[in-house]
């Protein structure tokens, strides 16, 4: 769904496991690394995006993830003129995104790509938190910067919490 600026309207997914590593990935066929992110269709939330995308992009379920939560409204970045596919309409000049952080509860190989018939990706690895910041694209560096600054509090909450303790009465 693009809106009437001409940003369309998107979700993105910071996935961190225990020790506050994120998910990077590689678009298939690319050198590009990015965090996964996809678009909201029409009569759909925000979070019921996140899901989806989540599935489609590295075969995970809310089973395998917890959501710690999202940034407070739209994070906005204008694509590079010659980016933009000036013969299509509406015509969309960058992307307005709500940002979640995730934290993965499942296992490393429970991420996949072979659930999507068009993988997005074919790669991925664990890096430092603040290490996208150094490699994503420029014109999504402030994107990026703001939503890593906004939800690390969550993981460092999340990280606080001691382990769930499982006692059997006897």
């Amino acid at each position: 769904m693009i809106d009437t600026d001409g940003y369309r309207q998107n979700v993105g997914i910071i996935l961190a496991n225990k020790v506050g590593q994120v998910l990077w990935a590689k678009r298939v066929g690319q050198e590009a690394w990015q965090f996964p992110q996809g678009g909201i269709k029409a009569h759909e939330t925000p979070q019921r995006a996140v899901i989806r995308e989540l599935h489609e992009e590295l075969g995970l379920t809310t089973k395998q993830v917890e959501i710690l939560g999202a940034t407070k409204g739209w994070l906005r970045y204008r694509l590079p003129a010659h980016l933009i596919r000036h013969h299509q309409r509406p015509l969309c000049i960058g992307q307005k995104q709500i940002w979640y952080m995730l934290y993965l509860s499942g296992k490393d190989c429970d991420i996949r790509f072979d659930v999507s018939d068009s993988p997005e990706f074919d790669q991925w690895r664990w890096v430092d938190y603040w290490y996208p910041l150094q490699e994503v694209v420029y014109f999504k560096h402030h994107v990026y910067e703001t939503a890593l600054k906004e939800l690390s509090a969550l993981l460092q909450q999340k990280q606080r919490q001691p382990p769930k303790v499982h006692y059997h009465l006897r």
